[in-house]
């Protein structure tokens, strides 16, 4: 099954730098072979990292056997070690990992998921997911339509007032009462002291974990927050590979961590990630993990199964699972069960 094409487009309109959530820098990725099959798949980068499959990528993988994922996956990082190991390099190649998947699921005539659990019994066909909100009523509507699990993105900046993020979140606890699991988001805005002081603010919320309250690059904050944190602390969605994670995990950096399926290296690298957490005895929580590219993991190999519910940004991708009463569904579609559009500003269509 050689490749006879590799290409990558920016699928919707780029932001400005300040409104990056709105649009993540996502690429489509197409991987065509000459038995007429093509996988799809997701990256980041936006142009930049649309460069790096033109340049680099493609001429490694033109004529190659797309069975060989996991070499390949190898060959691509030894080729941009020089500029890459993380961040833009390894977005572009997540998202052609991610589409060598598609094709081995799409060969078989499996859904991911059902590939991964192999002969150890079929996936679940819905996986819980929690949903985010940014106030404490998106939250507890959330909690009302059938959610058990809600996460509370917290805005708070440094030197700003702890109560504008701590009473809120007790405000969602007492109304959602005891049995719903809370989380907390901090979007990496936060200082060592100030995490202490917000962490302080919120013991008796019963909180399943408070998120990203630092910067990814701060770990020596993060060991701080390791020794008195009583909350468990999670994070790692801007990591990138495996080799990253075994860091975070091995010195319990993170209780709780969240590699992306489109930037930490693709579905490769997120199985690896699973395993380590296995041995280190780390929860692994995809970010993103109702998006269908991390969604198969989860429902195959994840021991405590729970997504993260989806934003507007992926609605480009038709054939998502659809989310009801707190669940995300998986479909039984071969590969990821998604098509994703050949041009800029195009919708794809399921299968």
């Amino acid at each position: 099954m050689r490749i006879t094409s590799v290409s990558a487009i920016q699928p919707t309109s780029a932001g400005s730098p300040d409104d990056w959530r709105t649009w993540m820098g996502q690429i489509a990725v197409s991987v065509k072979t000459e038995d007429g099959l093509t996988g799809y798949g997701v990256g980041g980068g936006g142009a930049a990292g649309i460069h790096v499959i033109e340049t680099e990528l493609r001429r490694l993988l033109l004529g190659c056997d797309a069975t060989r994922v996991e070499s390949l996956w190898d060959e691509m990082y030894r080729t941009t070690r020089p500029y890459g190991r993380k961040g833009i390099a390894v977005m572009a190649i997540s998202g052609v990992d991610l589409a060598l998947w598609d094709l081995r699921g799409k060969r078989e005539g499996r859904p991911i998921a059902g590939v991964l659990a192999g002969n150890n019994g079929s996936p679940p066909e819905a996986v819980r997911c929690y949903m985010t909100g940014f106030s404490a009523e998106e939250v507890i509507r959330s909690g009302a339509k059938g959610f058990h699990a809600l996460k509370f993105h917290a805005g708070l900046k440094p030197n700003r007032d702890i109560a504008d993020v701590a009473v809120p979140i007790r405000r969602v606890r007492d109304a959602l009462g005891p049995d719903v699991r809370l989380m907390a988001d901090a979007a990496m805005n936060l200082d060592v002291d100030t995490a202490l002081r917000l962490i302080d603010a919120l013991q008796g919320s019963n909180l399943d974990w408070l998120e990203e309250p630092l910067p990814p690059e701060d770990l020596e904050g993060y060991r701080k927050l390791r020794d008195q944190s009583p909350i468990p602390i999670a994070g790692g969605e801007h990591e990138s590979t495996a080799d990253a994670f075994d860091v975070l995990m091995r010195d319990r950096l993170h209780a709780i961590v969240q590699p992306d399926a489109t930037w930490c290296g693709g579905l490769t690298e997120l199985l690896k990630i699973y395993r380590m957490g296995e041995n280190y005895g780390v929860r692994v929580c995809p970010h993103r993990g109702s998006e269908i590219w991390a969604l198969h993991a989860i429902a195959s190999i994840d021991p405590d199964p729970l997504a993260e519910s989806r934003r507007p940004w992926i609605d480009w991708v038709n054939g998502q699972p659809e989310i009801a009463d707190g669940c995300v569904t998986l479909g039984g579609v071969p590969g990821f069960g998604v098509r994703l559009p050949s041009r800029p500003g195009r919708g794809g269509q399921k299968g």
